[in-house]
């Protein structure tokens, strides 16, 4: 049909009786379909779901009906670096102190860095390392972590019976002593140090003598090094935790830094002892990665890791 040169198309009463019958079809099949699986989505994700979501397992969900209990906490680190801890160094008096609450109890953490490493906080389950952290008990975190003097709260709620520990989550910094225990519920704990029966006597074997490393600088050639392992005590006793510990260069060179750990580190200008002094500072530096620094100014550079403080390197600009 046409009118003033315009066309308009129009169908049957039938054919559109037909289209609407057809649509009615598909929602009542429809609606049969999702109401007969309604068990099915009014229940829990699919594990593979939870995964490609980044859920890595079931979270605890606890709730506050009992107590509450304000913990203050502070990272302490000895003069050597080597040991760290809460509050205060083993054998002394309140030395990572234990935590006795029940199930419903909420404990406010006030955590605070009186070090000058790098920390971070949180609350886990897991025995040793740092991973399983319970979701609203972290202060920071490893690539963000609290500097020296920084500060921060978080609270945990005991959800079941059972022992848990608060720990440093910067890699490492439990094994060298910053964990301490939450006991939920009247559950036995084991000790951590049991005597152990006498071993017979062995002949003492001659210990190996380790190569002198030379205390010389040497002229930079290339990326130094920060070796595998370097994030463990140990390698300040050979001068191998930056290699070459010390290297001497013209001004104006591109200094490079590798990490050839797999723990994260920094370059950072200064000494643990008076802390950074602002000349420059990779920040967080993760396994792989490079920083660089050029020099135009003759002097001595020392440096350090404030993650592992007993790290220690130098740079002499001529």
């Amino acid at each position: 049909m046409s009118h003033d040169n315009q066309e308009f198309y129009r169908t049957t009463p039938g054919r559109t009786g037909k289209m609407m019958a057809i649509m009615l079809g598909i929602c009542i099949v429809g609606g049969a379909i999702f109401f007969g699986l309604w068990d099915y989505w009014i229940s829990e994700p699919a594990p593979v779901v939870a995964m490609m979501a980044g859920d890595s397992g079931p979270t605890e969900i606890a709730v506050h009906t009992g107590a509450t209990i304000t913990s203050d906490l502070s990272f302490i680190e000895s003069s050597d670096f080597i040991t760290l801890a809460f509050n205060a160094l083993p054998g002394e008096p309140d030395n990572n102190p234990t935590i006795n609450m029940e199930v419903g109890d909420k404990v406010i953490f006030n955590v605070v860095n009186d070090g000058v490493s790098f920390h971070a906080f949180g609350v886990t389950k897991d025995t040793e390392g740092f991973g399983g952290l319970i979701p609203g008990s972290e202060v920071a975190s490893p690539a963000k972590p609290l500097k020296a003097g920084e500060s921060g709260t978080s609270e945990f709620i005991a959800g079941e019976e059972g022992v848990y520990y608060y720990i440093c989550t910067v890699p490492g910094h439990r094994e060298q002593g910053m964990v301490g225990k939450i006991i939920v519920g009247d559950v036995a704990v084991e000790e951590e140090v049991m005597e152990a029966a006498p071993e017979p006597m062995k002949e003492a074997e001659p210990m190996e003598e380790k190569e002198p490393v030379s205390t010389e600088p040497v002229a930079y050639e290339g990326s130094i090094s920060l070796p595998e392992g370097s994030g463990v005590p140990g390698c300040q006793e050979t001068n191998e935790c930056y290699i070459p510990y010390h290297v001497t260069a013209s001004a104006g060179t591109e200094i490079v830094w590798t990490n050839d750990d797999t723990a994260a580190h920094t370059v950072t200008s200064g000494n643990p002892q008076d802390g950074p002094d602002g000349l420059f500072d990779s920040s967080i530096l993760a396994g792989g990665l490079t920083f660089s620094v050029t020099l135009d100014e003759p002097g001595e550079y020392p440096y350090y890791c404030i993650v592992h403080p007993w790290m220690l390197g130098n740079i002499t600009i001529e």
